[in-house]
């Protein structure tokens, strides 16, 4: 059985950020400790799976009590891992009263060695704007607590294209985050995600917004800050010291199996890409009952699959390996895609040699637009 990743959602947040569309609800402990029992229902009645990584998202998972962590843990490392996994990383958010000492200290009791904290901002304007209630100094704080307790292995996610934010604050957040020395450091282009109060706001004052050129220099920026220091531009968004990528994440990149479990987690399986509802009331008495629980499913075939596996790739620094894709995918990458390839290398998005294809600098500027094509690419004479 193959090895591959588990996602574990925890969808509760002190509080909901503006901009985010992720599932997700505000904490309240009865509504919590019933999702906990679904969730371990849902743990105890699905298929067999093979876990290497695991990785709990949210929502804010810190925003659970640290036994309830405990708990969740060893019932998935039982069922899936009982070997342990080789990375188990914790989605944490910074505010000092969600990462007091003693949390840590269970965390790593838990056999979580990865913390990956959503920091989005070292600037005090800029954290407002996007809601967060933390500070700068208590990211700085609450680092510390976890190197403490004895976890080195930490991430930072930074956010560019904030309204407000000019090149040199978003240099300021890449400093202060250097200056923790994390192992990992991922930075993302603010998303105008549909039903936010970011989407409202951005339809009555879009100029507000940093537009497709200004968040193209903030992203140059991170490149330039980043590499400079010594990281790894191993992923679109993704930077790490060396031998410090993210396992997890990495599997999903190389097109490799995951299973998720909770309220609007995605599974891929044997080629069926799946996701939960992200209705928690609906997941939770399904999940109570049994039943099979509600959501989409999508069979990827033919070409399909093959554009899926050539976007992952493409958006790590190693790119296509075309030996390799031959072999799993049965596609001559040269050839089928060769409209395609030419486009792209016209407009120098793309390297391409005998042996592998991956994206120029410039082309990680356009990633989504280069990656789509081969996705929505049929096939010659298509």
């Amino acid at each position: 059985m193959p090895h591959g990743g588990l996602y574990v959602h925890l969808p509760f947040c002190p509080y909901i950020c503006p901009y985010c569309d992720f599932a997700k609800w505000p904490l309240r402990r009865t509504q919590a400790a019933r999702y906990l029992a679904a969730l371990e229902r849902e743990i105890a009645d699905a298929p067999e799976f093979a876990a290497r990584t695991l990785f709990f998202g949210g929502g804010t998972p810190n925003t659970l009590e640290p036994a309830q962590i405990e708990r969740v843990t060893g019932q998935v490392r039982a069922r899936f891992a009982p070997g342990g996994f080789a990375e188990a990383t914790i989605e944490l958010n910074p505010d000092l009263e969600l990462c007091a000492p003693a949390i840590f200290d269970a965390y790593r009791r838990a056999g979580i060695d990865r913390f990956s904290f959503g920091v989005q901002s070292f600037v005090e304007p800029e954290l407002s704007v996007l809601g967060r209630r933390h500070s700068p100094a208590g990211v700085v704080t609450a680092v510390a607590r976890a190197r403490a307790a004895g976890i080195e292995n930490v991430s930072l996610d930074l956010i560019f294209g904030t309204p407000g934010q000019t090149a040199a604050t978003w240099r300021r957040s890449l400093e202060a985050a250097l200056g923790l020395e994390p192992d990992h450091v991922s930075t993302y282009g603010l998303t105008i995600e549909e039903g936010t109060p970011f989407a409202e706001w951005f339809a009555r004052r879009p100029d507000d917004f940093a537009t497709n050129d200004g968040e193209a220099e903030l992203y140059g920026i991170a490149i330039d800050v980043l590499t400079g220091a010594g990281y790894e531009h191993y992923e679109i968004s993704n930077f790490a010291r060396p031998g410090k990528r993210s396992a997890h994440n990495a599997n999903y990149w190389a097109n490799g199996e995951y299973l998720g479990l909770g309220v609007g987690a995605a599974s891929y399986r044997a080629g069926v890409r799946s996701v939960h509802t992200r209705d928690l009331e609906t997941y939770c008495a399904a999940a109570e009952t049994g039943t099979p629980i509600p959501g989409d499913t999508e069979r990827l075939e033919g070409p399909a699959r093959a554009g899926e596996a050539a976007m992952l790739a493409l958006r790590t620094s190693e790119g296509v390996d075309v030996a390799a894709f031959a072999e799993r995918y049965r596609v001559d990458f040269h050839e089928f895609y060769r409209p395609v390839l030419e486009e792209q290398q016209a407009l120098g998005t793309l390297d391409v040699s005998p042996v592998r294809v991956r994206l120029t600098r410039r082309g990680r500027f356009v990633a989504n637009d280069v990656c789509g094509a081969f996705v929505t690419f049929a096939g010659p004479g298509a």
